[in-house]
């Protein structure tokens, strides 16, 4: 099993009359609630906690880009892993990922993660997501065009990485007169990519095709069970079995000394992330169009509909795990089996409002206790293709 130390960098300090003033923290969430002093403390916060998980020995420290949104405060994440590159040593820097389906220049990325590669010594992931719905009306980009412009900025961007020639591209979505990539990445043939999924049967058919890790974003566990089960049936289809590596598993993640002590500082925390970060209108999340009828019917039968609940929902429904080190250590066991398997966790240590102290202090013990204890999990009974 490998373990990575994943962060939101969210902007926790929400005014007391959110709950009934506001109805999204993303979007239309005014910005004169944003204080510069408080971001400049925030970065500096959150730039400790990530380099710390690398001397604690996690293996990747993860950052992903989200827009106009209190949720996450990183419009740009390669700005944060050039960061990370120079003051950490040793954990994989994953950008999960870059927002490709709303670049008006996906070139861009491409030179943006070789630079990363280089300066990181390899040690770069790059993820490729799609958007969430309300940053297309944030980049003004028609959200029925999601999946041809994703589809086609990763064609692009994989080709510039790869190609040892200069090259032109004529497509639907973008033109380049001359493609030819100064500099080169050092991993080749590319990074090793990932894509996030929440339920789409193409993101699931577009990892197996290309043998991508495939990494589940926050649900209840029945409903990420099938997400796994489809990304792998779709592999079943093309002839081959994913390595469990392939299958990442992303959970909000919080440990202290004792249950009842983690219990009561997590709750906060998780339900600012599930109440008010993620509090947005439905029509903010999925425009119309912004997925295909058959992933919409799927999505649907699944039964999500939103993240708001209760903490005790959140906790049953193994959207979150929290306790000590050994409840949290056997219930990532139990939904590793419940999950039908899983080579990768994706943790979320920083968790809304929860403070700089708790994050270290939950971390600490995430990787001295919780870490060794399911290390042996996720390994492949039969070599990796």
């Amino acid at each position: 099993m490998k373990f990575s130390f994943f962060h939101l960098m969210p902007y926790p300090y929400l005014p007391d009359d959110f709950d009934t003033a506001y109805d999204s923290a993303s979007l239309t969430y005014p910005n004169r609630n944003f204080d510069p002093e408080q971001g400049v403390q925030l970065y500096q916060r959150y730039l400790d906690e990530l380099e710390y998980a690398d001397v604690l020995g996690f293996d990747g420290i993860a950052v992903n880009e989200h827009h106009q949104s209190t949720y996450g405060l990183m419009p740009s994440p390669n700005l944060m892993a050039a960061s990370l590159a120079r003051r950490t040593s040793r954990a994989r820097i994953m950008v999960l990922g870059n927002a490709i389906g709303i670049r008006g220049n996906p070139l861009r990325v491409a030179e943006e993660i070789a630079m990363l590669d280089l300066m990181s010594g390899g040690r770069v992931d790059s993820g490729f997501v799609r958007g969430i719905g309300w940053e297309y009306f944030g980049h003004s980009i028609n959200p029925t065009k999601s999946r041809a412009r994703f589809n086609e900025a990763h064609d692009l961007i994989i080709k510039a990485w790869t190609s040892d020639e200069m090259f032109s591209w004529y497509g639907d979505n973008y033109e380049y007169r001359y493609v030819n990539l100064w500099p080169r990445p050092v991993q080749r043939p590319h990074p090793p990519v990932y894509i996030p999924g929440s339920g789409s049967t193409e993101t699931m058919q577009f990892c197996a095709e290309h043998r991508y890790a495939y990494m589940s974003v926050y649900a209840p566990t029945k409903i990420v069970r099938r997400w796994f089960d489809g990304y792998r049936s779709a592999a079943a289809d093309l002839g081959y079995t994913p390595d469990p590596e392939k299958i990442a598993f992303s959970v909000p993640i919080y440990v202290a000394d004792t249950d009842q002590r983690a219990h009561e500082e997590a709750k906060p925390a998780v339900e600012w992330l599930y109440n008010k970060g993620l509090k947005q209108p439905r029509q903010l999340v999925q425009p119309p169009g912004y997925v295909s009828p058959g992933s919409l019917r799927g999505m649907l039968a699944s039964g999500l509909r939103g993240f708001a609940a209760p903490y005790e929902d959140i906790i049953a429904n193994g959207q979150a795990v929290v306790g000590s080190p050994a409840s949290v250590a056997e219930r990532l066991g139990e939904l590793h089996e419940q999950l039908g398997g899983f080579g990768q966790i994706i943790g979320l240590f920083c968790i809304g409002t929860a403070t700089h102290a708790q994050v270290m202090h939950s971390s600490e013990l995430f990787a001295g206790e919780v870490m060794p204890a399911l290390r042996s999990l996720g390994v492949s009974a039969a070599p990796a293709p």
